[in-house]
């Protein structure tokens, strides 16, 4: 046990995954409305040996479900809504990367459907970025809603998101989870396809077992109590000269409103066995899908969320906070799936998960109208004191590696 404070409600003790390399500090995705900075977090699962759940998730996957059964049920699924107009019969939201680019795709083509994908633009295109999501519909031979919040606002959220609580991807995250079924109620489509579930990645192993989305999700009550950067959208209509209706794309339907409209949303890893680098092949032959030519800062891959400049910040602000970078993330799951082995994802781990991302830096700074000074003075006061310290250089370090190579291992 830790001897230093945990902050967020982390567990104090450093621990990591005896199959994977994630620790036991990576938190659960799905509460992005509830997001104080001092809230406890919901964070991943470990068992008796040492296993974390979503490598469980994984022998899961293997051993115990019937795949030819469920791809049947898809088809049922898929027959009960399918269109016999040629009117859309289901949302798939997504940017164009490889996992909505296959989701879509084969819908389309293999299952007969008639998707509408929908897009939550990200704050600022990288060049591959909007070649993928070009060729998703040129190439793919999908039809796209592309929705793009009001940029004035968005990068106010995305400020605040960052000074309030390090996060600044969390007004998108909002946005990008609810776009999906806020368009089906919209237009009266009644089925919204996500790829997978992020229980794969390690949420609760039990979210797994249901192939829908909980509806209760997306319930906030009183919309000027809901939280967006970390501030209640009632006080920054009142000193940042908004309106509630400027904030309608990121509230919401309740419930009771997507029951009412009949919308369903549905995890397409449910029913199909997901892999993501699978995904990956499946969208370079056939919606154009192209890898980056370089590797992405602070990890090896070329491939995964590569369409945002912002990204690689909310990946570094991660490892802030948790300890956990973005080279941990994509190894992790590449062991899970037996693409490396574990030896190797530490290796990657040590050499990639602490570099910064410096390719987009200034422009995430102009984003958010904050100083490099002020940014660092933020990243320091959200460092937790049981993950980071510093060393007789006085330069911070992480207390417990993977690799055994932490100030306090």
């Amino acid at each position: 046990m830790s001897k230093h404070e945990a902050f967020y409600g982390l567990p104090n003790e450093v621990k990591f995954c005896k199959k994977c390399i994630i620790s036991n500090q990576r938190p659960s995705s799905t509460v992005e409305f509830k997001n104080k900075a001092d809230d406890k977090k919901e964070v991943i699962d470990f068992d008796e040996n040492g296993i974390c759940s979503a490598c469980r998730y994984h022998e899961e996957k293997e051993k115990n479900i019937d795949w030819k059964q469920r791809e049947e049920i898809l088809w049922k699924l898929c027959d009960k809504y399918r269109s016999k107009d040629g009117t859309y019969d289901c949302v798939v939201p997504g940017s164009g990367g490889k996992d909505s680019a296959y989701t879509s795709h084969i819908l389309k083509y293999k299952y007969k459907m008639n998707p509408l994908t929908v897009t939550w633009a990200p704050h600022l295109y990288t060049d591959i970025g909007w070649k993928n999501f070009s060729n998703w519909m040129h190439v793919g031979g999908l039809d796209n809603f592309l929705y793009t919040p009001n940029g004035k606002l968005h990068r106010l959220l995305t400020k605040l998101a960052f000074h309030n609580l390090l996060h600044p991807f969390q007004p998108f995250i909002v946005g990008q989870r609810i776009i999906g079924p806020s368009i089906a109620a919209k237009f009266g489509i009644k089925l919204v396809f996500y790829g997978e579930n992020q229980a794969e990645y390690g949420n609760k192993v039990d979210e797994n077992n249901i192939p829908t989305m909980d509806h209760k999700f997306f319930s906030v009550g009183d919309p000027n109590e809901m939280l967006l950067g970390g501030e209640k959208i009632g006080k920054i209509i009142k000193e940042h000269n908004y309106s509630l209706n400027d904030f309608a794309p990121y509230i919401p339907l309740s419930s009771e409103e997507l029951t009412a409209k009949g919308v369903a949303v549905h995890y397409l890893g449910y029913y199909l066995k997901w892999d993501p680098q699978e995904c990956y092949y499946y969208a370079v032959e056939n919606t154009g899908f192209t890898a980056n030519p370089e590797r992405t800062e602070g990890s090896y891959s070329k491939y995964s969320s590569i369409d945002d400049k912002i990204d690689p910040f909310h990946y570094f602000t991660t490892l802030i906070k948790f300890g956990i970078g973005r080279a941990t993330y994509d190894a992790a799951q590449e062991v899970r799936n037996e693409k490396i082995l574990r030896e190797e994802a530490e290796v990657l781990a040590k050499k990639y998960d602490t570099e910064f991302p410096k390719k987009y830096f200034k422009e995430f700074l102009e984003y958010i109208d904050t100083s490099e000074k002020e940014f660092w003075e933020i990243i320091d006061k959200h460092r937790s004191p049981h993950i980071w310290g510093k060393d007789e250089k006085g330069e911070w370090k992480l207390r417990h590696t993977v690799t055994k190579e932490g100030l306090d291992d």
